[in-house]
């Protein structure tokens, strides 16, 4: 005779979960719930801003947000909206209002294969940067894909409750081009994303580049804050992250590898965004 599957009751399963882990989740009060859309800060393997926000802060997270993810992409693709619609929807069925929306993307839309035409050659007159195409990426193709997420998803919001939720943006901090992807970035695995560039017009010294990237960064932070000081994004709070991280002789601490932080890392830009969110 084959024997039946049992199944573990629920006292059972309770058991399996260490007694002070139990007791914590038991006497922690939800912080709030925010939703969020974004890129691999906000969905990234073993830890992310979202998973230490429900972690470390008790925040209640719904996300749509997905690695490797541009911000053209989720602000023009079909059916981005439609999802994050109904994940609003399915948290006002249930009578939670979330306390913020978190929007994280614009990495993907300048890193990786498009990076080295932000360049000019090494040899040539020019200079390093390229005005015309950097201009052209951060201060008019990723501003309008910002616009356009904001206002999408803010009107998404309008339509259920009448009024905006309020929305959290932020840039990134300042990494260091060192050639190192996912893991080492090897065989398929992920990245590097910078430093191949560099090398590929001819930049070869890791400080100099370093000192470039931090350059694009705080174009693209200025671009964002700026964004969102528009009036009718009154409702929008941009979070400056510059400097969170190291970049000094012991960056490896906080930085993974040339896009994302270490678990220590991931700890100190979460914490940042759940003082902000307390802040709202």
């Amino acid at each position: 005779m084959k024997a039946r599957a049992t199944r573990a009751t629920p006292a059972v399963e309770a058991l399996r979960i260490p007694t002070r882990t139990r007791t914590m989740l038991a006497a922690r009060a939800s912080a709030g719930v925010v939703i969020a859309e974004g890129d691999s800060w906000f969905d990234y393997p073993l830890h992310d801003v979202l998973r230490l926000l429900e972690d470390d802060h008790a925040f209640d997270v719904e996300s749509v947000a997905h690695k490797g993810d541009c911000v053209e992409d989720m602000a023009h693709a079909p059916g981005q909206f439609e999802e994050f619609a109904r994940r609003l929807e399915k948290l006002l069925r249930d009578g939670k209002v979330p306390r913020a929306i978190l929007l994280s993307g614009g990495g993907n839309d300048i890193v990786g294969d498009e990076f080295a035409i932000l360049l000019n050659h090494a040899t040539s007159s020019l200079p390093t940067l390229n005005e015309d195409i950097v201009r052209g990426v951060i201060d008019v193709r990723l501003r309008a894909a910002y616009a356009r997420l904001i206002s999408g998803t803010t009107e998404i919001a309008r339509s259920y409750l009448g009024r905006p939720i309020p929305i959290i943006t932020h840039g990134y901090d300042y990494p260091v081009p060192d050639g190192r992807g996912f893991l080492g970035g090897w065989w398929v695995l992920p990245g590097p994303w910078l430093e191949p560039g560099f090398h590929r017009k001819g930049y070869l010294d890791q400080a100099q580049n370093t000192t470039l990237v931090g350059g694009l960064i705080d174009r693209f932070n200025v671009m964002l804050g700026s964004l969102c000081d528009h009036p009718q994004f009154a409702h929008v709070h941009y979070l400056d992250l510059r400097g969170t991280l190291r970049r000094d002789s012991q960056y490896r601490k906080d930085w993974g590898n040339e896009l994302h932080p270490t678990a220590h890392g991931f700890e100190l830009v979460t914490n940042k965004f759940a003082d902000c969110l307390r802040a709202l």
